[in-house]
């Protein structure tokens, strides 16, 4: 028997059917050969922008049985876990943060396997990786958002745990829309509601496009929205129009999903969601008129309702943001793992880590007693 590992510049170096036949049966729209791929070909990622793929892929008699996202970052741009910190102590050393290795969806903080195998080698992949550290001196693996079940794997391996928290929102068997408002006090189903009525009201309207009617025309219309996101805060958007083309190319493996509000037959904004297996994920919305609460109707209330008639089990609408406490989403643990090659940082970081995870356990803490859900429907 022969294993030997490689890493690649590009995906396309190994076939779509073995990558899937590494999958095990896993499923996600993010840990997928379209998403993977899309980003690479449409140059979306790359050199330029500071995410060199970079892949890990071992092979069994030349056979793969073993694939790693990994990139070279030379920045921390579209990570959503910020370590800014670290590499400013770093440089006061007189040592080089950049290049560090990440293993990530880019730009998609969502939890998904990082590792995916045909003979259960994650040991080895984790080794061999670590093993390049050393030949090439990179200082720092970051690997963001992996399903939880690797966790204990990753902390074996002398990874750090970084704790982290996002917001989900979790289908109790609704039928309807007003059996998630039945789960509120009554001030807060109030306040849903006027929130909802104002869209009404204003007489805007929204159409759902799935994956079954998405058209080029739609994502023409929803890139406009999006990248006009980014020019509010003068920046250039981490997606370019062709990544949404490639997009549309594989949507049956893909399965997006876009909302649009319309007003006075105009679109006036847009968000996008991927459907999971049991789980919708919200991922990027843009909108070209300022109107109260069309962002909590357009990015929540609309992807809610979705699952609802869709018998979806729960909707991730992304890291961070307190307000979707008070729309039903809960607090839940997202956590990242670091490895750093040399002892006195490796120190510094999990003393970091550390008193990191008792502010973060103190903050959702917080999160249970701030919640307007009435108690007997909370996680």
């Amino acid at each position: 028997m022969s294993i030997n590992s490689k890493f690649l510049n590009r995906i396309s170096d190994i076939s779509k059917i073995d990558f899937e036949n590494n999958l095990n049966g896993y499923s996600s729209p993010f840990m997928s050969y379209e998403f993977l791929s899309s980003l690479e070909e449409s140059g979306s990622v790359g050199v330029s922008n500071g995410w060199q793929p970079f892949h890990f892929s071992s092979y069994e008699n030349d056979k793969l049985n073993g694939f790693m996202p990994l990139y070279l970052k030379n920045n921390s741009q579209g990570e959503f876990v910020f370590d800014h910190q670290w590499s400013y102590a770093l440089s006061r050393a007189n040592r080089s943060y950049y290049p560090k290795l990440l293993s990530a969806i880019p730009f998609t903080p969502c939890e998904t396997k990082k590792i995916i195998t045909s003979n259960n080698n994650e040991d080895y992949c984790l080794e061999s990786t670590k093993q390049l550290m050393e030949e090439k001196n990179i200082e720092t693996w970051h690997i963001l958002f992996p399903s939880q079940d690797t966790g204990e794997k990753l902390i074996s391996n002398d990874f750090i745990k970084r704790s982290g928290y996002r917001f989900v929102w979790n289908n109790k068997k609704y039928k309807v829309f007003e059996d998630y408002l039945n789960i509120f006090t009554s001030k807060q189903r109030k306040n849903i509601k006027t929130e909802r009525r104002k869209i009404k009201n204003a007489g805007i309207t929204f159409i759902t496009k799935d994956y079954d009617s998405i058209t080029e025309e739609d994502w023409d219309d929803f890139y406009l929205f999006y990248k006009n996101t980014y020019a509010e805060r003068m920046q250039a958007p981490y997606l370019n129009r062709q990544f949404f083309k490639h997009i549309n190319r594989d949507k049956k493996a893909l399965k997006p999903v876009l909302f649009f509000a319309v007003y006075e037959n105009r679109k006036i904004a847009g968000s996008l969601c991927f459907q999971g297996e049991d789980t919708l994920y919200g991922r990027h919305w843009g909108a070209f008129e300022n109107i109260d609460n069309l962002h909590f109707e357009c990015c929540y209330y609309q992807g809610i309702d979705y699952c609802i008639k869709n018998n979806i089990k729960y909707f991730d609408p992304g890291v961070q943001g307190e307000h979707k406490i008070r729309r039903g989403f809960e607090p839940q643990s997202c956590d990242s793992y670091h490895y750093v090659l040399q002892e006195d940082f490796r120190d510094a970081i999990k003393n970091f880590c550390y008193e990191e995870s008792k502010s973060v356990e103190s903050y959702l803490r917080a999160c249970q007693e701030y919640t307007p859900i009435k108690k007997e429907y909370r996680i």
